[in-house]
């Protein structure tokens, strides 16, 4: 072996000091009690690795043969730990996040503590070894990505770049330095199993030898601990207009096949990658923890999982659950694994270890600031909305696809009616819609104004008003409105809501405003808001919205107005036959819909079109114009 023709030898007989002391240094970590093992045979095996790696298009030199050796019968005399136990756990070393304090020279001279009981030519072998697991996953995963699916989720998952093109000079400035690092550590092998006894060294040139090898041991584990850190942290090297992931990456991250992610709510506990989204629209549920209160989450559960028409759907649509938490405390982690084993959708497994810039796009990108919302990806990874969590709360799977322009569109399809209120809160209260039913529903937290009308509520309903009655307590919902809520079930016997349903109510309320707001919609220039925020800002002691199926027929009456006008029922009560229970209460307050008939049209049948009197339009409640029809 030529020591003096080596560039990573090349010996200078005057040491300087700085080198002196580190020898010193190096030497009081050197301990060595026999153990060995064959570094020749594992410098093969790892030479392997490296030089697959570096024959990509990444990593620079190309080599075309490169013999397969098996590490697996390499026995580590002396010691209790495996060959494959110490690589691990010096690459843990390597890859441990430091404080600021502990710069390379610190985690150098860790990792030869750690190796102190081992010959010079193991120590580097083994960190060598120990860096060529990091590396060599580093280049498999860019060399295949392009054209394996597995491998692109994993360099998403990793956030390692898409277009590795400006970085050409750093990856082959790290496959020479690679290179060079074998060449060392090939050298300091092939020294370290001269068989010196046999030989007549001088002391001076043994010593300074012995030296070189000490310092291109120092500088050998250094520059592994240096590449380490540049591969874990590649994403911030990235360009400026790169920063970012777009949301295909997001996706991609979130669903990487090696990051399974569990259904919760099957006992198969099946298994969530790419393959499962594509070509479906997927909604990313983003919160906190505790994701939402037990009523929010019932009614997301019911609008999603349990509405009809997500059969008719045929899972066209999944939902996952990305949840983030800037602390991720033990009781977090605990409800966080609660819920995801509960829930029948899919959640992103640990998500305590989602990488922060992924984070950091979801808090920026999709404006996430602590309030659950649901980012809405087409089956190309597109955003079609950055919260579509109201317009799933209002109408459920029937907001397939969850577009922006789909919530625009079914908000021109409504109007004013019992169905937008009160839409499968309850199978029973949606039958009355359907069925046309007249229906009053009225709330308070006023226990008296309650029993009052209640009581006039009774005397109606004896005289043979069909009249459905549904209490819906109010926006507060305290433990007061549960105390009322039983009180009206004792009383009428009617009690449709539960407490629970009670939240959905309002819950549903407070959707539609937002989602109207949303849209850039004002209580000058929208009537359903208008109304939706009269309910929801009302400081009464009651209310009451009386109403008949599907139509837009909703009178809103105050505490007081409910009562008088429910009292002298006997004086205008004779009207209902003719007009109907809305109609003839419309008229007994003297409310006139707008004047003038409309040019909507409706076939009466011949019987019921002798009744006299005016007929209402169920589309815009203007009286309508009658004509003849013969057939």
């Amino acid at each position: 072996m030529n020591l003096y023709g080596n560039d990573c030898f090349s010996l200078r007989y005057s040491m300087p000091s700085e080198d002196d002391i580190l020898i010193k240094k190096l030497l009081l970590t050197h301990d060595p009690d026999g153990r060995h093992l064959d570094s020749e045979l594992l410098f093969r095996a790892m030479e392997n690795v490296l030089c697959y790696a570096a024959t990509s298009k990444i990593c620079g030199f190309h080599i075309d043969a490169i013999a397969k050796d098996d590490i697996s019968d390499i026995e580590v005399v002396g010691s209790q730990e495996t060959l494959a136990q110490i690589i691990y756990k010096i690459k843990i070393e390597m890859l441990r996040k430091h404080s600021d304090k502990e710069n390379l020279y610190t985690r150098t001279m860790i990792l030869f503590d750690l190796l102190g009981n081992y010959r010079w030519d193991v120590k580097v072998v083994l960190i060598l070894a120990a860096f060529a697991t990091t590396y060599g996953e580093f280049c498999l995963i860019m060399q295949l990505y392009p054209n394996n699916t597995f491998a692109e989720s994993v360099a998403l998952l990793k956030h390692l770049p898409s277009n590795i093109s400006p970085w050409n000079p750093q990856f082959k400035a790290l496959s020479l330095l690679v290179k060079t690092m074998m060449d060392v550590t090939k050298c300091t092998i092939e020294f370290e199993g001269l068989p010196f006894r046999y030989a007549q060294l001088d002391d001076e040139i043994m010593s300074i030898t012995k030296s070189c090898i000490y310092i291109a041991a120092y500088w050998v584990t250094r520059s592994t601990l240096a590449c380490s850190s540049q591969i874990r942290d590649l994403k911030a090297m990235k360009p400026e207009q790169d920063v970012h992931p777009d949301n295909q990456e997001v996706l991609g991250i979130l669903l990487a096949s090696k990051d399974d992610l569990p259904l919760k709510n099957s006992s198969a506990q099946a298994k969530l990658g790419v393959s499962e989204v594509k070509d479906k629209v997927v909604l990313l549920l983003v919160s906190k923890a505790e994701l939402l209160p037990l009523e929010g989450l019932l009614l997301l559960v019911g609008r999603t999982y349990d509405h009809p028409y997500h059969k008719k759907l045929e899972r066209s649509y999944e939902i996952v659950w990305i949840s983030i938490s800037d602390t991720w405390t033990d009781a977090e982690r605990e409800i966080f694994n609660f819920l995801s084993n509960s829930l029948p959708w899919y959640s992103v497994r640990q998500p305590w270890v989602l990488n922060s810039a992924i984070v950091n796009y979801i808090k920026q990108e999709w404006d996430y600031k602590n309030v659950p919302l649901i980012v809405v990806l087409d089956p190309q990874g597109m955003v079609r909305n950055l919260n579509a969590m109201d317009m799933v709360l209002i109408w459920g799977a029937r907001a397939y696809p969850f577009s922006s322009s789909k919530e625009k569109e079914l908000w021109e399809e409504e109007n004013w009616t019992l169905q937008l209120l009160l839409d499968e809160i309850d199978p029973l209260l949606t039958a009355w819609v359907e069925e046309g039913r007249n229906v009053c529903i009225y709330g308070s937290d006023n226990l008296d104004w309650i029993k009052k009308f209640n009581a006039t509520l009774k005397v109606m309903r004896n005289a043979g008003v069909q009249l459905e009655m549904v209490y819906v307590g109010c926006e507060d919902r305290s433990e007061q409105v549960r105390h009322t809520l039983a009180v009206v079930d004792e009383e009428l016997h009617t009690s449709l809501f539960s407490f629970t349903k009670l939240h959905f109510f309002w819950l549903r309320l407070e959707s539609i405003r937002r989602s109207k707001l949303r849209l850039g919609q004002t209580i000058q220039s929208d009537h359903i808001l208008k109304d939706v925020s009269a309910l929801l800002d009302t400081t009464e002691e009651g209310w009451a919205l009386i109403g008949r199926g599907n139509t837009a027929d909703i009178i809103k009456l105050s505490a007081s107005e409910a009562i008088e006008c429910f009292d002298k029922y006997p004086e205008w009560g004779e009207n209902v036959t003719n007009l109907g229970f809305v109609s003839a209460l419309r008229a007994a307050l003297d409310l006139s819909p707008p004047p003038g008939p409309c040019n909507h049209s409706k076939i009466v049948p011949y019987a019921e079109g002798l009744i006299e009197g005016t007929v209402l339009c169920d589309k815009c409640k203007r009286p309508m114009k009658k004509y003849a029809v013969y057939e």
